[in-house]
């Protein structure tokens, strides 16, 4: 089970049981034709439907499909991170499972990838999407990810991407962090490229996209933007947030000396005054800690954490 092998499929699946067999089935073409060593990862993120099931059963007559179960919905930064885990292939293709991305691009990224890019992400020139719903935040939200990351992709939520095996074992995610990898790998000094890809219509199944998710993609971007310019020096962002609450102390706290010396304050102002400043100091020193503790994490590196999910094997 731990031969090295040339390809590595990893796809997510949420309710998708009206399309995992024929998606399958096209990939299971492409790569046959193909012609090299090949394994599909297909993660069950939580679904409630037949998805599992279906995988289940193709597993059992094809060795080449492996099958992650989450035990409930961790959404696709999750599922792309157990798929990433759990890969075994020189070069990773990251991939929908909705059919809207096409398996004929699978080599075509690949062969792109071995022209000595770290990452190359698929570009839906001519995506078919809604055009309110789907394709007009997808724009906005683009532009705000290049102007914050400083990588200029065109699509940075397309699922059609490769990757080299070194640089996904390197990639932590969480939230809705998937559409920024690129912008985390470019921090190793990972080489980017891009190529339009093909883009279908979901002909089956219901999308999971919905606004309340590019609120989450925001927030995450905000989370980004820290942590690109923080990344190894925590303490520069807290001791900046300490010596900010610590003026602002010190400012109240003279300002409170200063007015009781000329008698212009009540012993309940002054009272009030001096514990805003108090509270102040005590929140500047909080922070301070915070970025002692921050840094020491960095130096130390972060314990890898347990998944709630369990790989499930078939044997024929």
């Amino acid at each position: 089970m731990n031969d090295k092998i040339f390809c590595s499929i990893v796809i997510p699946l949420m309710n998708e049981e009206d399309n995992v067999t024929l998606l399958h089935w096209k990939i299971t073409e492409v790569m046959q034709a193909w012609g090299c060593s090949y394994e599909i990862v297909m993660v069950d993120d939580g679904s409630t439907d037949r998805t599992f099931s279906l995988l289940a059963q193709l597993a059992g007559g094809d060795a080449h499909l492996r099958v992650i179960k989450f035990r409930r919905n961790f959404g696709q930064s999750a599922a792309i991170a157990a798929g990433f885990e759990y890969a075994r292939g020189e070069f990773v293709v990251t991939m929908d499972g909705d059919l809207q991305n096409d398996p004929q691009d699978i080599p075509r990224v690949v062969a792109q990838l071995q022209q000595g890019y770290d990452i190359v992400s698929g570009w839906r020139k001519n995506r078919k999407d809604k055009l309110i719903i789907r394709k007009v935040p997808s724009r906005i939200a683009n532009r705000l990810i290049r102007k914050t990351t400083q990588v200029n992709l065109h699509d940075t939520g397309c699922s059609l991407k490769a990757y080299r095996q070194e640089v996904v074992q390197q990639i932590r995610l969480y939230g809705e962090m998937h559409r920024f990898i690129p912008a985390l790998a470019r921090i190793e000094g990972a080489r980017i490229g891009e190529m339009v890809v093909n883009h279908y219509e979901r002909r089956f199944g219901k999308s999971k996209y919905n606004l309340t998710r590019t609120f989450k993609v925001l927030m995450d971007l905000a989370t980004l933007n820290l942590f690109l310019k923080y990344l190894t020096r925590p303490l520069h962002f807290f001791g900046t947030l300490t010596l900010l609450f610590n003026g602002l102390g010190t400012a109240t706290l003279s300002a409170a000396a200063f007015y009781s010396v000329r008698n212009n304050l009540s012993i309940e102002e002054l009272n009030v005054l001096m514990s805003i400043g108090f509270l102040f100091l005590t929140t500047g020193i909080t922070f301070l800690l915070f970025g002692l503790v921050a840094n020491m994490v960095v130096k130390t590196g972060q314990k890898h954490d347990e998944r709630l999910y369990e790989l499930i094997c078939f044997p024929k």
